[in-house]
């Protein structure tokens, strides 16, 4: 993964209202839930709310599916994993047990963080 993406979806995280809709959607599974359930739930403006997803999704941390008049929001957990894999790739002196994950958690894959922009 390249730096400037994971940098790009650790910023999408690094606002209140953005971090908790990502944990109450990372909760929920790979349904996810629409952008107006989510601004209930959190007590967001929708409007508000749908420029926090929409800049979650462009980070590559959310899929977005249309579903006549509302948007579904999920998890994409395989970019999920790429980005904690990413951030913990030199775990303790590249010896990943120490930090309480295997070998295999920590292969590389092809499958990365695409670029959004």
């Amino acid at each position: 993964m390249k730096e400037q993406t994971a940098i790009a979806a650790l910023g999408a995280l690094a606002q209140e209202d953005r971090l908790a809709a990502f944990r109450l959607l990372v909760s929920q599974g790979p349904q996810g839930l629409p952008s107006g359930v989510i601004a209930d739930r959190l007590d967001v403006q929708p409007t508000r709310m749908s420029f926090h997803l929409t800049t979650l999704e462009r980070a590559g941390l959310l899929t977005a599916q249309r579903e006549g008049r509302l948007i579904r929001y999920a998890v994409d957990y395989g970019q999920m994993r790429h980005l904690l894999k990413f951030l913990m790739e030199d775990c303790c002196g590249s010896n990943p047990v120490i930090c309480g994950l295997s070998a295999n958690d920590m292969t590389h894959s092809p499958n990365t963080l695409q670029d959004t922009k």
